[in-house]
């Protein structure tokens, strides 16, 4: 597993595990977390970031050797995406970038069209676009030729907890898009986020089912685990399914 590198938008990653920072009870939490998951990559809306008071910045729990993914958390539309976008890259000195655009308050369910014009615009301006989407191959297709470096289909509605709902789906998406496929959102359980990996998704994106354990930094470790025998699984190839029963010794040979 030493030698299985994720290498992405510059990016040489031994971790799968992306985490989101933001619903933990305390931002002193946040350097916990990334060690005991050892994620390499924790997304950031853009409007937590607040040079001008260190203890309410939330860039400044954040360890050095993380890498810092803005979000554009709060865009409506793809203009609105598109500007946070490039206060993001000036303000955190990094072309990633997770496109998030919602305009729908009761279910929180991501933009598709709007998500692809935002992909299109900005990866004209060298960003490295992960795109959050609904799992649809014709809207991941868009963005794929719009040039986004990542797709991150949902697993179900944000903040649910509900798990890998839209399996069926992803499942298309691993077969006929050449990006990484990164589920975000809805993984509420380990055993989700190695379903997703066994499944040969890329990578998964958790956040509230770690901040909203009884224990935020052993429930990090969980997945961290369970995403590392999810990819290792897909690497040794599951056994074949079978309608009949198979014997795993010999029935001949039985003393008398």
């Amino acid at each position: 597993m030493s030698k299985d590198i994720f290498n992405i938008a510059g990016m040489e990653l031994k971790s799968r595990i992306f985490i989101g920072s933001g619903k933990f009870s305390n931002n002193e939490l946040i350097p916990k977390i990334i060690e005991s998951s050892q994620a390499q990559v924790m997304t950031v809306a853009v409007r937590r970031f607040d040079f001008q008071n260190p203890k309410e910045n939330i860039l400044s729990y954040i360890p050095e050797n993380v890498h810092i993914m803005p979000n554009t958390s709060g865009a409506r539309n793809a203009d609105e995406a598109v500007r946070i976008a490039r206060v993001a890259k000036a303000a955190a000195k990094t072309n990633l970038i997770k496109i998030e655009i919602i305009n729908d308050n009761k279910y929180l369910l991501p933009d598709n069209y709007q998500t692809a014009r935002a992909c299109e615009i900005l990866a004209k301006e060298e960003f490295k676009v992960f795109a959050y989407m609904n799992a649809d191959l014709y809207a991941a297709r868009d963005m794929q030729n719009s040039g986004a470096t990542a797709v991150m289909p949902l697993g179900s509605p944000i903040g649910t907890n509900k798990g890998l709902k839209t399996k069926e789906m992803v499942k298309i998406l691993i077969e006929e898009i050449s990006l990484p496929i990164i589920i975000d959102a809805g993984i509420g359980k380990p055993s989700d986020a190695c379903e997703c990996m066994e499944m040969g998704c890329a990578a998964v994106m958790i956040n509230t089912s770690i901040s909203s354990s009884s224990d935020p930094v052993l429930m990090a470790e969980a997945f961290k685990d369970a995403v590392n025998a999810g990819r290792k699984a897909f690497l040794a190839k599951l056994g074949v399914v079978s309608d009949r029963a198979k014997a795993s010794s010999p029935l001949t040979g039985f003393l008398n």
